[in-house]
């Protein structure tokens, strides 16, 4: 109580803004870990402090001693075990990057998906396998890690090379993150809905699972047919046209910008409007 009494609307101020800085940061460093391995391990420090809580409220005195010690040596393991996560923030920070993200715009967008589409229609015509997957709001780090790191721009070219049967790379999904080739040769979880066709191989089961265990987006190339397929919300669209396709990738990858529906004043609306 005597902290109220003697708080002033400068300590008020200070301390909101206080708040707000550790705030911002925290929620930083839950962008910075979403979709990498960090998540579960921090699911798992999560239960190890619901375990030593539980342990501290009925004395339970050789699970409690357990608990200080794992706690007394879990700082240095938190930086071993966090090693990629941290390094990747560093970097990110040096570079400016972690506080001022900024969004890819329309002509970038449009720019990556024409290189993309040249390069569908390229496999498609010499009916070569492919499968490229468009990170979107959920992480793919988790499955960018099962795979070669490129980091590259993306390109038609390149897209081309990495499927070319019997090279190194062509087994497996490209996964492009923002403007970027980030893998290539991943592995991803297969869906295991029953109502599939059976038609559809382990290629196009990948890109359905992708898309249901985030929001993905994902082309398939069969490279028995050389059908252009598109799978989203865990739905796939076979065979789909050329037209269609650029208009949905660019509809799905375009930035979401909020904007807020402009109102007319009541007094000018009218009577049946709402």
């Amino acid at each position: 109580m005597d902290y109220f009494t003697s708080l002033t609307w400068k300590d008020s101020i200070k301390d909101i803004i206080d708040i707000l800085i550790v705030t911002y940061i925290i929620y930083q460093l839950i962008l910075l870990v979403r979709g990498t391995r960090a998540v579960q391990l921090l699911k798992g420090i999560l239960v190890l402090v619901f375990i030593w809580a539980i342990s501290s409220w009925f004395d339970l005195y050789t699970l409690k001693w357990l608990m200080n010690q794992a706690f007394t040596f879990g700082v240095l393991a938190i930086f071993i075990i966090f090693q990629p996560e941290l390094r990747r923030g560093l970097e990110q920070l040096g570079r400016g990057k972690i506080f001022g993200r900024t969004l890819a715009d329309d002509e970038e967008i449009t720019k990556m998906v024409n290189e993309v589409i040249k390069a569908v229609h390229y496999l498609s015509r010499r009916k070569i396998g492919a499968l490229i997957v468009f990170e979107r709001t959920t992480g793919l780090n988790e499955y960018t890690e099962s795979g070669i790191k490129m980091q590259s721009m993306v390109s038609s070219e390149l897209l081309i090379n990495i499927f070319i049967p019997n090279t190194p790379l062509h087994d497996g999904a490209v996964i492009i993150q923002g403007q970027q080739i980030s893998a290539a040769a991943c592995y991803l979880p297969l869906s295991e809905n029953p109502f599939i066709s059976k038609e559809l191989g382990t290629r196009h089961r990948a890109a359905i699972g992708i898309s249901e265990v985030g929001d993905g987006v994902s082309l398939i190339v069969s490279e028995e047919t050389g059908q252009v397929s598109l799978a989203m919300n865990g739905q796939v669209i076979r065979d789909i046209h050329e037209e269609s396709l650029i208009s949905k990738l660019h509809d799905a990858l375009k930035p979401k910008v909020a904007t807020k529906e402009k109102k007319s004043p009541f007094w000018k609306r009218k009577g049946g409007e709402k």
